[in-house]
């Protein structure tokens, strides 16, 4: 018999079982949202046997501040223009050994494709959204110049040609054909992009 005076007791033995139907209800109902990432295929780490000695011209730099600017090589730069600089650096072709090069064979920048390295430094308050655009117009460039060269080996674009190659619902003879040309552009233009620590200005 409950003492005369004394607060009504509660039952909370069912609570547990609210609150477990609850968080299933909310993991069940929530959207998780995904974030923007980008497509990379890291090589293997193997130190070089040899130093490799890399010319300054050979490396054309891309630096985005905490603002979203660009600084390439040391001259600020529209980002929408940075496409067009990317594919000049790198079909430039200053040394001659390129037969297929387009570029205005300027001394004073990249030697070769296979030469020319893009590197890439950040600041640690650079917005995601400002770094995943500064990207993909980097492959943007790349991408370009690997279409131009497949029209004119293959008559198609390199990126169909790549997209084909990967899916793996294509023929495995369709696939054995299509690596060869994919390597081949590749080779002529490989992507030689390297990221340099973030730095906090």
């Amino acid at each position: 018999m409950p003492r005369r005076g004394a607060p009504p007791e509660v039952n909370a033995g069912s609570m547990a079982d609210i609150a477990f139907l609850l968080l299933i209800f909310f993991l069940v109902t929530t959207t998780i949202e995904t974030d923007a990432g980008l497509d990379r295929m890291l090589p293997p780490i193997e130190p070089p046997e040899t130093d490799v000695v890399i010319k300054q011209k050979n490396i054309f730099t891309v630096n985005i501040n905490k603002n979203g600017q660009l600084l390439v090589e040391e001259e600020l730069l529209d980002l929408k223009n940075l496409r067009e600089a990317a594919i000049a650096f790198l079909d430039n072709g200053g040394d001659g050994t390129c037969n297929y090069c387009k570029g205005k064979k300027e001394e004073s920048s990249s030697d070769n494709p296979t030469k020319a390295i893009i590197s890439l430094k950040n600041d640690r308050e650079t917005k995601y959204g400002t770094y995943i655009t500064v990207q993909n117009e980097i492959v943007g460039a790349y991408n370009d110049l690997r279409n131009r060269e497949a029209q004119r080996l293959y008559g198609t674009d390199f990126t169909e040609m790549e997209a084909k190659y990967l899916n793996p619902e294509t023929a495995s003879e369709i696939r054995d054909e299509l690596k060869e040309k994919v390597e081949k552009i590749q080779e002529l233009f490989p992507q030689k992009f390297s990221e340099a620590e973030t730095t906090t200005n």
